[in-house]
């Protein structure tokens, strides 16, 4: 058996596993195509009778050493690289449902990750109920349906911060033969492990602390393999009837525990082609090397930010699970004792025009639309990231119109704080 190293190592030595004179780093396929001898040969990687490469929609031997490294990292038995954290979210929910379907998902996330379940794919004939992740088991369970196929939800909300409690979550989708899909972003795997608490599937934006420079968009879909999708096979036929678009393959049956990947980029990916980049999986990779090492700076950095903001006479609130009397500290110790994230959130007294006066006097912290990178950065979701929300939408998403998403990189933590102070004197 091979040894089980831990995070620190996975990130470093997983996926990528030279032989004698390849390169010691991982290589960019850079070739949309990949040449065999034989039409056999090819024939059978189409009938998916053997495993290979043929065309990058598909499968890319750069893209599959970086998923082999996430998956490994959160404990998976397969993952697929795409060129988003939204295409993961869709894809996701598209391997598993149909115009009929329905899901559960946390009303606390991202404000596109909500438009996409609230608006997008209902247009798709896939409908979805929002549901208060702080709610209690009883009320959450009136929210499923005979025709529920899924429950999704997020380690740490964006920008709420709110904490899922996993395990509440998981014994909720099982209960109703459905799997628990964690958006784990934030968290990453070096902080938090979905798997192990209950979750199926989890996804990534890639883009956030994974590559952790912004130089690169992606995203990542990593499946358990725990999920019995045999056990509930009237639920999930795409899963456990032939598949007539590929020669009447049963996923389940011919791929075992990696049914679900297998069948995303056998289907989707065919058909939809949100396939991330060699380039950029790439510079994920060399991301990975370094995640440890940034998550603990980033939430040592957002640890000393949020206490000087909780301590400041301007600030009404702060966001921040790591901070001992937040709502969500308790969980947050329960599923991450280590650290959450970088990202926290605050409002400051007075109106919204105060927190735009906040905004533009920053000289350090820069105000873009990105968030988990090395650099500080800062945005206004109102008008920013969920601008799309109603008023009732952004108060079931936890978003204030004062509130300040903030997101600490790994600069000194001082200089942070001081141009937080100046900005602060402005308002």
């Amino acid at each position: 058996m091979e040894k089980a190293y831990r995070p620190d190592t996975i990130c470093v030595q997983a996926g990528w596993k030279p032989k004698k004179g390849e390169p010691r780093v991982l290589p960019i396929y850079q070739s949309t195509t990949f040449k065999y001898d034989t039409t056999d040969e090819m024939g059978r990687l189409f009938a998916l009778e053997e495993e290979g490469y043929f065309y990058t929609r598909l499968q890319n031997p750069t893209n599959d050493a970086v998923a082999e490294k996430i998956a490994a990292l959160e404990g998976g038995v397969a993952a697929m690289l795409t060129a988003s954290g939204q295409a993961a979210n869709f894809y996701t929910i598209a391997n598993l449902c149909q115009a009929g379907d329905h899901i559960v998902c946390s009303a606390k996330v991202y404000g596109g990750t909500f438009n996409l379940y609230a608006a997008t794919i209902k247009k798709l004939g896939i409908d979805c109920t929002f549901v208060d992740p702080d709610d209690s088991e009883a009320r959450i369970d009136q929210a499923f349906r005979d025709n529920t196929k899924a429950v999704v939800g997020e380690t740490i909300a964006n920008p709420a911060l709110t904490v899922l409690d996993i395990e509440k979550f998981a014994k909720l989708a099982h209960k109703h033969g459905v799997p628990l899909i964690v958006d784990n972003t934030f968290a990453t795997p070096v902080n938090c492990r979905p798997f192990e608490f209950g979750a199926d599937i989890v996804t990534h934006s890639t883009t956030k602390y994974m590559d952790g420079h912004a130089m690169a968009v992606g995203g990542c879909i990593v499946d358990s393999g725990n999920f019995d999708w045999k056990a509930y096979a009237d639920k999930f036929p795409g899963l456990t009837t032939p598949d007539e678009t590929y020669h009447g393959v049963v996923y389940t049956k011919q791929f075992g525990k990696k049914a679900f990947i297998t069948k995303a980029t056998a289907q989707l990916m065919r058909d939809l082609g949100s396939i991330q980049s060699p380039m950029n999986a790439f510079l994920l990779n060399v991301g990975l090397e370094t995640l440890p090492l940034r998550v603990e700076k980033h939430c040592s950095n957002a640890r000393k930010v949020g206490e000087f903001l909780k301590s400041h006479p301007k600030v009404e609130f702060v966001n921040c699970a790591m901070i001992e009397g937040d709502q969500y500290y308790e969980l947050a110790q329960k599923y991450m004792p280590n650290g959450t994230c970088g990202v926290l959130s605050f409002g400051l007294k007075g109106r919204k025009e105060d927190a735009v006066r906040f905004m533009d006097a920053l000289k350090l912290c820069a105000i873009v639309t990105h968030v988990a990178d090395a650099r500080t950065c800062v945005l206004h979701p109102a008008s920013h990231t969920h601008r799309q929300m109603n008023d009732e939408q952004l108060r079931e998403a936890g978003v204030t119109p004062g509130m300040i998403r903030l997101s600490v990189g790994i600069e000194h933590p001082q200089d942070i704080i001081e141009d937080l102070e100046q900005a602060l004197l402005q308002v």
